[in-house]
């Protein structure tokens, strides 16, 4: 039987499973040996399975104006424990500079008055809102969730590739690809110590009743939704339900006296915290888009109150601008006076004309970004592009550079992936999910895993009809239990112990013989006279 991995090419990118051909890395051994003896069509058929458990489960998300079955492959990814520590204490460390920051941004403002970040940086972004300005969180978080885009390079090493401080979605498919893999590859969790991931609903659940206004002892919470026709709807339905808090639109909302309360078939029930996933500027009529007929009106004059807690916080779409994001590491330096854990890809602003100059005569060796982009939309890819499109691209660039970064191609890792029944490479990125409470910044084990489905390609979004993968946390082994010794006192003599002449013999009691005869003959006179039948005492 032919090997399940034989002809799986290896390319000049890190390989997530091979060191070499045949040769799987350390966090890869046990899901090789489990994976090899399978044929490539037991492993298709278990494939069409899994497709199946999703689309009967309703796991979609939209793609080209459509509702599509969200392609989960079956080979999951693995990362050991002790890498993991490392993109863990990355992650939290990065959400709590950028914390900081956005507290500085719409407080004191120190960041300006110490020349770290120009002022300019921040008020031309266009997710920076005054309206937000002087509004504190009753226990000062205004990044609740937060999703941080993680790449590896061709040397092996994680680098952020960008912030998600706004509404990071993707978290519904860690949880659902769990479930699904569990049903269809059981035996590989029985052969492996993988961390779950079930719990973060009840981590975030405990997150946002922690950001309840001051003086709520129950708080009631709502998951506020744009409604069925987000791309994201899926998700939010999922976390409501599994939070147990009611799944709302705006028009279930109403603000009056400063408190927000939602309609019930019963009357109308305040509301304390709001974990929204509508954009800021669709949230409130009254400061923002005054057509937006999906958000609640006067909801950030209660918050501004004090009578309701939004999260995430508005403005914090500043903190994730992707100009802001080459600061990052001077945040980390300035507000917690530690060196970045993890790095950041090789980004050029372009915030001077030399730098602008430069960076339009090699538009075909780098890679643009709209600053305020998302889902992939609007990257630019200049080795990819033809002379059309860098043209196009050259006018806007030069019209609005703050618009624009520029980036040096990243070779990014790959992992082997079920394509027409046959395991081949594609590239991928990590989104791990950073739930902040106020005392303690928790990153969900493994976080979401995006694949590019077609080959060659590196926009992994599904937005961009990329998939996922199943990620896999290996916990560290068990440490071995000590063998308890036994409660025995132990007496060591040495020569000085011992007497200086031994000594004499015991020469036993007298008459020893004489006794022993004595007892033999009085024994035998008992058992002459027993009766018949029973047996003389001893």
């Amino acid at each position: 039987m032919a090997d399940l991995f034989d002809g799986y090419p290896l390319g000049q990118q890190w390989d997530e499973m091979f060191a070499a051909p045949g040769q799987p890395r350390a966090p890869y051994t046990g899901l090789f040996s489990s994976l090899q003896p399978m044929s490539g069509e037991e492993l298709a058929a278990r494939a069409d399975v899994l497709s199946q458990t999703y689309r009967d489960a309703g796991v979609t998300f939209a793609h080209a104006g459509e509702e599509q079955p969200f392609p989960l492959d079956i080979v999951p990814r693995v990362i050991g424990h002790e890498e993991w520590a490392v993109i863990e204490r990355g992650v939290a460390q990065r959400v709590l500079a950028l914390e900081a920051f956005l507290a500085d941004v719409y407080g004191a403002g120190e960041v300006f008055s110490d020349r770290v970040v120009p002022r300019s940086v921040v008020t031309t972004s266009a997710h920076f809102h005054r309206a937000a300005h002087g509004l504190v969180p009753p226990n000062g978080v205004r990044v609740h969730v937060s999703g941080i885009d993680l790449v590896r390079d061709e040397a092996g090493d994680f680098r952020v590739l960008e912030d998600n401080l706004r509404s990071p979605s993707g978290v519904s498919y860690v949880i659902t690809n769990r479930a699904a893999m569990s049903q269809v590859l059981p035996e590989l969790f029985g052969d492996h110590r993988v961390q779950p991931v079930a719990d973060y609903p009840s981590r975030l659940l405990a997150a946002l009743k922690a950001s309840a206004p001051t003086g709520v002892s129950e708080p009631t919470v709502v998951l506020l939704t744009p409604g069925v026709y987000n791309s994201a709807y899926f998700e939010h339905a999922l976390l409501a339900r599994q939070m147990g808090v009611e799944l709302v639109e705006g028009r279930d909302l109403v603000c009056s006296g400063g408190q927000v309360s939602m309609r019930t078939t019963t009357g109308q029930q305040r509301v304390d915290v709001i974990y929204r996933r509508i954009d800021d500027e669709f949230l409130d009529p009254v400061h923002f888009r005054s057509d937006s007929v999906i958000g609640c009106a006067g909801v950030l004059n209660a918050a501004r109150a004090g009578r309701v807690t939004i999260a995430n916080a508005v403005g914090n779409g500043v903190a994730d601008d992707k100009l802001l994001y080459t600061w990052v590491p001077d945040l980390i330096r300035y507000y917690l006076a530690e060196e970045p854990v993890l790095a950041n890809a090789e980004t050029h602003r372009l915030d001077e004309p030399d730098t602008v100059e430069w960076v339009l005569a090699n538009l075909d060796q780098l890679v643009l970004k709209p600053v305020d982009g998302s889902g992939g939309k609007g990257i630019v890819i200049g080795p990819r592009a033809d002379q059309r499109t860098l043209e196009e691209l050259a006018v806007k660039v030069r019209a609005a550079p703050r618009d624009w970064i520029a980036q040096k191609p990243i070779g990014l890792s790959t992992s082997p992936t079920l394509i027409n029944g046959r395991l081949a490479p594609r590239h991928l990125d990590l989104r791990p999910f950073a739930v902040h409470d106020g005392s303690a910044v928790w990153v969900l084990p493994g976080g979401l895993t995006r694949v590019a489905l077609p080959e060659g390609e590196l926009v992994v979004n599904s937005s961009q009809g990329g998939g996922s993968k199943d990620t896999w946390v290996i916990s560290p082994p068990r440490p071995a239990e000590a063998v308890p010794e036994h409660d025995v006192t132990r007496i060591e003599f040495t020569t000085a112990d011992l007497p200086a002449e031994p000594p004499a013999q015991d020469p036993g009691p007298p008459n020893d013989n004489a006794l022993a005869q004595s007892q033999q003959q009085q024994q035998g006179a008992e058992v002459a006279t027993s009766a018949p039948g029973e047996v003389a005492p001893c």
